[in-house]
């Protein structure tokens, strides 16, 4: 039987995935209406099925994790009881699946237990905008915020003091889910842009301030790099189903691990020289690990391509 031709590059993702979108709708069974009482979901694994074969179809050749050791060594941590957290860079809503599928297929038994041992921080954006979208964050187990971006949009002043009691019992509730499954020995996967990066808007860049608390609270801290993008945005894109489909060849980047409280000092010598303008403590260990990860990014973005014929589809 001949392979099936592969699709082209530029279709939305509701185009190219077109036949498994009811098939994700089928599967769903996630509350999409986030509370206080429903902040840590667990995974789906029948859509997470459905996903992987989404992930593997726009990946190139030569994708994959590099620096894998150090993932191995944030994983013995975890088993040694420390509190892990990852610091991972955010292009796509393919982030996350894309790293999961390539931990659990090409990585071994160590690669597979640390994918079921990642827990993601999500936005309330992810449940609650969109169906389609809800059903494919639901692959994934994740902690639900309600971001202080979404609360400074509340224009109304009367919605905005009941959106501000709602953020606060939703984020009080996820902050102990966030206790509790580090207890349990998981990871706390985080973007600390708390955002999508894009290109020619470069606050989309900007580490969140409230990103601090997370690494506070942790003992280890593992960065995370992501070169190529399989999933992009338009800029004339209203919903994340609108988001572009593209093949490519994606590298993921484990950085080296460090103590939480050696990064945040790290942080304070840092921007001495990088900013000493700044006063905001919180801030600054954010901009220190953005520059960690934006260094990364630049070195591994070296040869990335190198080996691929030129297409459309491949672009850092």
């Amino acid at each position: 039987m001949e392979a099936e031709p592969q699709k082209k590059n530029g279709l939305t993702l509701a185009e190219y995935y077109k036949d498994l979108f009811p098939k994700l709708l089928e599967y769903s069974s996630v509350d999409r209406v986030i509370t206080e009482h429903n902040v840590f979901q667990t995974p789906n694994y029948k859509i997470r099925e459905l996903v992987n074969g989404m992930c593997r179809e726009v990946l190139l050749p030569g994708s994959g994790i590099k620096n894998f050791a150090n993932a191995e060594a944030f994983l013995q941590q975890l088993k040694e009881g420390k509190k892990g957290l990852i610091l991972m860079e955010h292009y796509s809503n393919f982030d996350l699946p894309i790293l999961i599928y390539m931990l659990s297929s090409t990585c071994g038994e160590t690669g597979r237990e640390l994918s079921e041992r990642i827990v993601a921080i999500a936005g309330m954006k992810l449940n609650e905008d969109n169906p389609y979208i809800a059903a494919f964050a639901e692959a994934y187990a994740r902690i639900v915020i309600y971001p202080s971006r979404s609360l400074a949009a509340v224009a109304d002043p009367e919605e905005h003091k009941k959106e501000e009691q709602r953020s606060r019992l939703i984020n009080i509730a996820s902050m102990r889910a966030f206790e509790r499954v580090r207890q349990e020995g998981n990871a706390v996967l985080v973007f600390p842009s708390g955002t999508r990066y894009r290109p020619g808007h470069p606050e989309t860049k900007r580490g969140v301030r409230e990103i601090d608390s997370y690494i506070k609270l942790s003992d280890v801290v593992m960065p995370v790099s992501i070169n190529g993008n399989c999933l992009r945005i338009p800029e004339s894109k209203h919903e994340m189903t609108e988001d572009v489909v593209f093949h490519d060849r994606l590298i993921m980047t484990a950085g080296n691990i460090c103590s939480a409280a050696a990064l945040r000092e790290e942080a304070k010598q840092w921007a001495a020289q990088a900013e000493p303008d700044q006063t905001d403590r919180k801030q600054i260990t954010v901009d220190y690990v953005m520059h960690i990860l934006e260094n990364m990014h630049t070195e591994n973005e070296k040869g990335r391509l190198d080996g691929l014929e030129e297409t459309p589809g491949t672009a850092g």
